[in-house]
This record gives structure tokens, C-alpha cells and sequence, in this order.
């Protein structure tokens, strides 16, 4: 057994993401396990760029509403206390509504190797964003 101390938060950098994104790593695992955990806070506004997981995410919102959308067009609206599962390889971004802070936690697998498991894409269009708050 093993006590993580608390790790700095930091500002998420801005190639990925659109406004104010705070990231606490919380676990990185080690080999035999790649479990990564982190706590992602998103301002009102605040999203994602569109992206992938090679082995796909699992987002569990601890506070506030958020916004999960995919390329076909379908938007969750995600309380606190809901988790949505992302599959393997599917185009998503999430966020913050356009009103409202959203908390995650962010938990995803890592590849044999340390290889990057998440594939990032273009941002995010401002009509995307509000098309996906007015459903």
C-alpha cells in the first residue's frame, strides 16, 4: 500500500484546450498497471479540443454540469455524480456549459511503452460549442 501525496495543480496547456482548464494529476500507474486518474476543473466556456483515447475514457463528474459531444452529433449533458464511458478511437471533446464550472475526474489507460494513449485534435468551434449548449 502506498499514500499519493497531493500533486500541484496546473494550468492545462492551451493547444488542447479552449479557456481555463485546471488538471491535478492524482495517479500515474506503473507497470503492470497504466491507470491514469486526474481531476480536470473547466470553467463556464472552457472545453477540450476534439480528441481519442486509444483505449477509451471514463469521465465521472464530481461537481457542477458538463458537456461530452461526439462527430455524430450527439451531446450528454453530464451532472454531478453521472459517468459517461468514451469507446476506443471515438472523436469527443468536453466541458464546461457556457454558464457553468464542471469537475471530472478523467480516467483512462495508458499503451505498453508509455506511449501517449490520447490523440489530440483541432479545436473546437465556437458554433460547435453553442450548438452543443442548446440541446
Amino acid at each position: 500500500m502506498q499514500l499519493e501525496p497531493v500533486k500541484p495543480t496546473a494550468k492545462a496547456p492551451g493547444q488542447a484546450f479552449t479557456g481555463d482548464v485546471y488538471v491535478t494529476p492524482i495517479h500515474q500507474g506503473q507497470e503492470p498497471s497504466r491507470m491514469t486518474v486526474a481531476l480536470v476543473r473547466f470553467t463556464p466556456g472552457a472545453r477540450t479540443n476534439w480528441h481519442s483515447h486509444a483505449v477509451g475514457q471514463t469521465l465521472h463528474v464530481t461537481d457542477g454540469i458538463g458537456l461530452v459531444a461526439t462527430r455524430d452529433g450527439t451531446v450528454i449533458r453530464m451532472r454531478s455524480g453521472d459517468t459517461v464511458h468514451t469507446p476506443p478511437g471515438e472523436e469527443h471533446w468536453h466541458g464546461g456549459t457556457a454558464d457553468t464550472f464542471m469537475c471530472h475526474l478523467a480516467m483512462l489507460e495508458g499503451l505498453p511503452g508509455g506511449e501517449d494513449p490520447t490523440t489530440w485534435l483541432e479545436p473546437v468551434t465556437d458554433e460547435q460549442y453553442r450548438a452543443a449548449n442548446e440541446r
